[in-house]
């Protein structure tokens, strides 16, 4: 069976603006990351301390990079959408 998009593409015109923007957002991710594991290698024994309603450090951190990468996709999905719009209606096609 074959797939074809279900819509004409073209060219995306924003397409070097996503990706600029997804390489700043993967930075800002790899550094909350990197803080993640330096504390690791740093003081192995700082992730069990107990820091919010008995959770030790490693569960907080780790929600909260699951919790960051959430949010930054949801606000990678807004920026590129109004983009989007933005360039289509400089094109004239909206």
């Amino acid at each position: 069976m074959l797939h074809k998009p279900a819509a004409p593409t073209g060219k995306d015109p924003s397409s070097a603006f996503k990706a600029r923007l997804g390489v700043w957002m993967f930075a800002v991710y790899a550094l909350i990351y990197i803080g993640f594991v330096a504390i690791n290698i740093a003081d192995p024994l700082a992730m069990e301390r107990t820091v919010f309603a008995g959770l030790n450090l490693a569960v907080v951190y780790g929600m909260g990079l699951i919790l960051v990468a959430l949010v930054l996709a949801l606000i990678y999905d807004r920026i590129c959408s109004v983009r989007e719009r933005l360039l289509a209606s400089k094109e004239g096609r909206n």
